[in-house]
């Protein structure tokens, strides 16, 4: 990912990691603290490996925070409570704050975002957009929630 900071001497801009938590698969996006525009960034296998190559991850791209998708409604709390423990699996054994977001239907937006850029080979890239997209939602919010915030306080 290219930071609008170029030099090794100055200082490094923080990036938010976005995770759509997978049995299977983890997909990742990242976006910089400057810019708040996240990116489809990668997806890993989800084993006995991922904490280890996620901690290089968060290393490498200077993450501050994570944010995971979770599934609020109701029909589905046994996976809503898994991604929950997971997040402070994460939390605990790699010492960084993980932010959670709703999820609802990100995986097919994130087929039909892929399907409307021509993409092929839509489940390989779909995890990494649905994480793109949760990243994206919690970004929004958040800023939407900083200027309401800033408004109520000027007046």
């Amino acid at each position: 990912m290219d930071k609008s900071i170029g030099s090794s001497n100055m200082a490094q801009v923080s990036t938010f990691l976005g995770v759509d938590f997978g049995t299977a698969k983890i997909g990742l996006a990242l976006a910089d603290e400057e810019t708040r525009m996240a990116f489809a960034y990668d997806t890993l296998k989800n084993d006995k490996e991922f904490l280890s190559k996620l901690r290089e991850i968060i290393e490498q791209e200077h993450v501050k925070t994570i944010v995971m998708g979770v599934t609020r409604f109701g029909g589905d709390s046994k996976n809503a409570d898994e991604k929950i423990e997971f997040g402070e699996k994460i939390e605990r054994e790699l010492g960084i704050a993980v932010m959670f977001q709703d999820e609802m239907f990100t995986t097919k937006m994130a087929q039909e975002n892929i399907k409307m850029r021509g993409g092929r080979n839509i489940a390989e890239s779909d995890d990494k957009e649905a994480a793109r997209i949760i990243l994206q939602s919690w970004l929004d919010r958040n800023v939407t929630a900083q200027r309401v915030k800033a408004i109520t306080h000027e007046s």
